[in-house]
């Protein structure tokens, strides 16, 4: 058997917002099943989740793509976290979702992931003069030209990757500050759309390092009237894609507003900075939803409403957000009791 390297990477214990952490393992290989990765272990007294005479903490692979960096046969390993005994650590939010989607399977849940960030060099977003501002907000959204669009060549190197891992992503844009950038995954069931969008996260963060750069998931990067990072999290199930699926629709926007406060508590810290009623925000102590609405908690697209069937989408959760617990709380929210 040949050498290869698998890239393990886990979700630490850093609160409020958890960061990616990644070491390499030389196994046997090729690897065609998760079942040919073994479990690996790390200094949890370095992560924030273990103390020193109790620190190792389990690696359980979950999902494995190809490396598109070292190429080959080298793989990238999603991993969860667990206590030497296997059971599932404190900062493990996958295990919730699973259960979550094994309550729900019936409905058939797809999600799509919205993911923008923000590239800084130093304490600048890129392309922002040393010190000063650029010019307002305006020409930036989805720009062509080296005055109006900074680090594409980051983003292309990213999008390839994905695309070569087989990777959900959907698309690519500018956004409308100067240096922020958004990526899509999905549409795909919850778990897959969750690790895939961890596993990007990662790769994002991997690829921009060969350029001096860092990207950066901080929900308001740049004070003042600038606007923030997002991870617009579109949802439906096969009620709301069926036909007559707008009053399903409609439903599940009312038991969204039910759960307002514990939405938002699982959606990003600091996102009462991003969700002030300005910048394609509703306010964070508002729920709203409607038709084409960019300021609403949930907008609802012109298609869905056209079709009688679709979509919604959920506009509150930040870009640092953990995935596996938005997804969580949204199908439990909309899946539970009558659809």
């Amino acid at each position: 058997m040949a050498k290869i390297k698998a890239e393990y990477i886990w979700i630490d214990g850093h609160s409020p917002t958890p960061k990616l952490r990644s070491k390499t393992k030389i196994i046997d290989g090729p690897v065609s099943e998760l079942s040919q990765i073994p479990e690996w272990s790390f200094d949890g007294s370095s992560t924030l989740q273990g103390v020193g005479h109790n620190s190792d903490r389990a690696m359980r692979p979950v999902d494995f793509v190809p490396d598109p960096i070292r190429g080959g046969e080298h793989i990238l390993v999603m991993t969860e976290v667990n206590y030497p005994d296997g059971t599932p650590h404190k900062s493990n939010k996958r295990v919730n979702l699973v259960d979550v989607v094994k309550r729900h399977l019936a409905h058939e849940a797809w999600f799509g992931i919205e993911q923008e960030y923000t590239f800084f060099r130093g304490r600048s977003p890129l392309g922002w003069p040393e010190g000063g501002y650029p010019a307002p907000q305006g020409p930036f959204y989805c720009g062509v030209g080296a005055d109006e669009v900074f680090g594409r060549d980051i983003v292309e190197r990213h999008l390839d990757a994905c695309l070569y891992s087989g990777i959900g992503i959907s698309g690519v844009n500018a956004e409308v500050m100067p240096g922020q950038w958004e990526f899509q995954i999905g549409p795909l069931d919850p778990l897959t759309v969750s690790d895939q969008l961890w596993i990007a996260r990662w790769l994002l963060y991997r690829i921009a390092e060969d350029f001096g750069v860092n990207a950066t998931l901080y929900p308001k990067p740049v004070q003042g009237d600038w606007n923030g990072a997002g991870a617009h999290t579109n949802f439906s199930s096969k009620e709301m894609r069926g036909d007559g699926g707008y009053v399903f629709i409609e439903a599940a926007c009312k038991k969204l507003e039910e759960r307002h406060a514990e939405h938002i508590a699982v959606y990003g810290a600091h996102n009462d900075l991003r969700l002030t009623g300005l910048h394609e925000t509703c306010s964070i102590h508002e729920f709203r939803y409607g038709v084409g609405d960019r300021g609403a908690s949930i907008r609802i697209p012109l298609p869905t409403m056209r079709d009688g069937k679709g979509y919604l989408e959920d506009r509150r959760p930040a870009a640092n957000m953990n995935p596996y617990e938005v997804c969580a709380i949204i199908m439990d929210t909309i899946c539970s009791g009558e659809m």
